[in-house]
């Protein structure tokens, strides 16, 4: 989602508690695509391309930062055939901060101009 500095850059910003990884920033992206809509974890699996053991636990982080609401879902499991399912949203302050903090790390990758002619080579140096 951010580009080939996925693999240079894992820990980019620093916010609060929180650590602003690639992950963390990706599913950020996924919340804030529509703040109002609560996510479970399987779509949240397919919408980010994460396995389980790597989103669950920055679920878990989120909360803790108080950037996400976990609820369960409201239905009747006999009914639906099926558990309910805990659903997650960004809360108010989590909007505020995961769009600060998305900004800023998108200042942050943003390339800075070097008063160097040409374009980078991808070897290294300058053409």
């Amino acid at each position: 989602m951010f580009g080939s500095g996925q693999d240079l850059c894992k820990n980019l910003i620093m916010s609060g508690q929180m650590r602003m990884t690639i992950a963390v920033a990706t599913l950020l992206r996924v919340f804030l695509d529509d703040t109002s809509q609560p996510r479970y974890g399987y779509e949240l699996m397919q919408l980010t391309g994460f396995p389980s053991g790597k989103l669950y636990p920055i679920l878990a982080r989120l909360e803790r930062a108080g950037w996400l609401i976990k609820e369960r879902e409201d239905i009747d499991p006999a009914a639906a055939g099926r558990p309910a399912r805990r659903l997650y949203r960004l809360s108010p302050d989590g909007i505020q901060t995961a769009r600060h903090e998305l900004a800023a790390l998108s200042e942050q990758l943003r390339p800075q101009a070097s008063g160097l002619p040409g374009p980078v080579r991808p070897q290294g140096g300058r053409a």
